[in-house]
């Protein structure tokens, strides 16, 4: 499941154009960079995500546990491991460097990963007696001292091959039940041609069409460049080594009360979207 966390800040997840290094404005330009930049104090504050809008638009999550081997196909890139309890190393992956999974029984597989010596996260997969709902209990450690704990549920739309574990097939994201209260709420504070946002521990100040900047505490090393959206909305544009890697829009409604949030994974065409109240 493609879940906006911490990992990806809103990355992974969670999470580029190349920098435009963009030489200081004097006079009048830096006035008028500043007095633009003014239209998105709407967007100041604390938001709170409301987990209830939350929706999918993605091809289906695809696994597979067969003959001691798990596989992940609509992963990015996809990938393939052994299943048999032990850590694996696994390649191209920007939070963590081996996995282990473990089927407990015909329906609950567990996976485990690491980063260096140090366990990153935990999954256990379970599958519902009809076979029809995967529920995904999770803990995300990857932002230090940060961790974010969860369950979310995916609908069946593939069936399992013939032999294989319960998990295998595909599965459509549907609902996130559970998800740490810490990790929901991001705030953003515009000063004249600055953008600072904070979430969940990870944070960064960007100048509004300047050049890229490092999400701070991210092990990921994940850059991200803000652009305008509109009259009044900010549009974040995050990569790893040169390439996007996240796209988020964030747009106030015409009270203030509230933000909608719609991000976008270019790699494989999926999106989010949610609403998000003001509480600060």
């Amino acid at each position: 499941m493609k879940l906006i966390t911490s990992t990806a800040i809103a990355a992974a997840l969670i999470v580029a154009l190349p920098a435009c290094e963009r030489q200081p404005a004097a006079g009048g330009n830096e006035a008028a960079a500043t007095e633009a930049a003014g239209d998105l104090s709407a967007l100041n504050g604390t938001w709170k995500t409301d987990i209830a809008t939350l929706k999918f638009e993605q091809k289906p999550d695809e696994f597979a546990l067969k003959d001691g081997t798990y596989s992940c196909a609509s992963c990015i890139p996809p990938l393939t491991t052994p299943a048999d309890g032990a850590f694996h190393p696994v390649a191209d992956r920007p939070y963590y460097d081996s996995m282990s999974v473990k089927a407990v029984d015909d329906k609950t597989v567990e996976i485990h990963r690491k980063k260096g010596d140090t366990e990153v996260s935990t999954v256990t997969m379970t599958v519902s007696d009809d076979g029809n709902t995967l529920t995904n209990k999770f803990h995300d450690a990857t932002t230090p001292n940060n961790p974010v704990d969860g369950t979310g549920t995916e609908k069946r739309v593939g069936a399992a091959p013939a032999g294989a574990h319960a998990i295998s097939g595909q599965w459509q994201p549907d609902q996130i039940p559970e998800y740490s209260e810490s990790a929901l709420s991001n705030t953003y504070k515009i000063e004249g041609n600055k953008v600072t946002s904070t979430l969940n521990g990870q944070t960064y100040t960007a100048e509004i069409d300047g050049p890229e900047v490092a999400v701070g505490n991210d092990i990921a090393k994940t850059m991200v460049k803000v652009t305008r959206e509109g009259s009044n909305g900010l549009r974040e544009t995050f990569s790893r080594d040169g390439k996007v890697v996240f796209e988020g829009v964030t747009v106030p409604s015409a009270d203030g009360k509230s933000v909608t949030f719609t991000g976008t994974d270019p790699r494989d065409g999926s999106k989010i979207t949610y609403t998000a109240n003001k509480v600060g």
